[in-house]
């Protein structure tokens, strides 16, 4: 059979640069870079799961900065009406609920998932990318209903919002249904959710749009239509960055890269992500996909006294080290196994180069001798 010599060529993407425009770090989504399904996912979470966590108090004080309209007031998606006029508009602290008993009384602090879901568990108590301002009153009505699309609302709020019993497949009981305006937001609320916390249960009632931490059939329907008919906003992008900047120190991945819900979700699922909405570095994507595709690895390295070479596949026929002049400075035959001690005690410091021919392959490994 016929050796084959293993080669990588660097790949040639060049993505597009919107950090200007997003304020997303330089290299912050780079880990992710080239992965998909579970592995995008677990990458995504890796990058954002360790921020900082606001007090539950403390959201009043940081919805001034998260949720101002250019009026100075409160902004609700609860009451708000794009483009027109909303039946009242709340002002940030005087007017914080208290008590209620119709819309326009007090806004406050909305879960988007409900506590409950999730036990009242934290960090998800506080965490802003899921807790709006929203009126008081529209926010019981809403309760701990799931999200939904009504066609027979029993209760229509002043902007529009609805509950009544769900209409779209496979989705039954009562529910809530926002504007359209703002249906896009929530999606994209959601799936950061299911990534920030893929190791919490967020699906502890039977409500719960939830299994576990992962979006139910019905509900990752549903949201992708709403992710894709309300696009990005400039509302989410400030909102996302002010959080990023101010509060959290982490960032809602799909507001930065809307196309990651077609890898995670929807006709792109299962392909490596390649981002087109922020910078990365291919060359360092390339190294590290290097690693992870060779077959043969040595431990440990760099190496004091003794390491050892181990074949993850197919049992190792010669290993032969070279220097750096690439003189070949030792050299191991008819091996047999997967893996063997090399010999290394008598190298003097420095880098050298370990080719490793197995039955099948050529790979060379750097060594580093202390």
């Amino acid at each position: 059979m016929t050796k084959v010599k293993k080669t990588f060529l660097f790949l040639c993407f060049f993505p597009i640069f919107y950090s200007a425009l997003s304020q997303v770090p330089a290299g912050y989504y780079q880990s992710a870079v080239g992965k998909s399904g579970e592995e995008l996912r677990s990458a995504l979470f890796g990058i954002i799961r360790n921020h900082t966590v606001v007090a539950y108090d403390d959201l009043w004080s940081a919805y001034y900065y998260t949720d101002r309209m250019s009026s100075g007031k409160v902004w609700d998606i609860y009451s708000d009406v794009p483009g027109g006029t909303a039946a009242f508009y709340f002002t940030f602290g005087t007017d914080k609920c208290g008590n209620y008993s119709s819309e326009g009384d007090c806004y406050n602090r909305e879960h988007t998932i409900p506590k409950s879901w999730f036990g009242d568990a934290t960090p998800m108590l506080s965490d802003l990318f899921h807790l709006y301002p929203t009126d008081g009153y529209v926010n019981n009505r809403r309760g701990n209903f799931a999200y939904g699309e009504v066609t027979n609302p029993t209760y229509t709020s002043s902007n529009g919002s609805k509950v009544g019993p769900c209409a779209y497949p496979q989705c039954s009981g009562t529910v809530f249904e926002p504007i359209d305006a703002y249906k896009g937001d929530l999606a994209r609320t959601y799936f950061y959710m299911t990534v920030r916390y893929m190791d919490k249960n967020l699906g502890q009632t039977a409500e719960s749009m939830f299994d576990g931490s992962s979006l139910k059939t019905w509900v990752q329907n549903m949201l992708t239509e709403w992710h894709i008919e309300d696009p990005v906003s400039a509302k989410e992008i400030d909102r996302n960055n002010v959080i990023y900047n101010n509060f959290q120190h982490n960032r809602n991945p799909f507001i930065d890269c809307p196309e990651l819900v077609e890898y995670l979700f929807g006709a792109h699922e299962g392909d490596p992500w390649y981002p087109t909405c922020v910078d990365w570095d291919p060359i360092a994507v390339e190294e590290y996909h290097l690693a992870e595709l060779q077959s043969c690895h040595i431990y440990p390295n760099p190496v004091e006294n003794t390491c050892v070479l181990t074949s993850n596949y197919l049992p190792i026929d010669k290993v032969e080290i070279f220097d750096c002049a690439g003189r070949q400075v030792s050299r191991l035959s008819a091996v047999g196994t997967k893996q063997t001690e090399l010999p290394t005690t008598k190298l003097p410091s420095g880098i050298y180069f370990v080719q490793v021919d197995t039955r099948q392959t050529v790979e060379t490994i750097k060594l580093i001798v202390k």
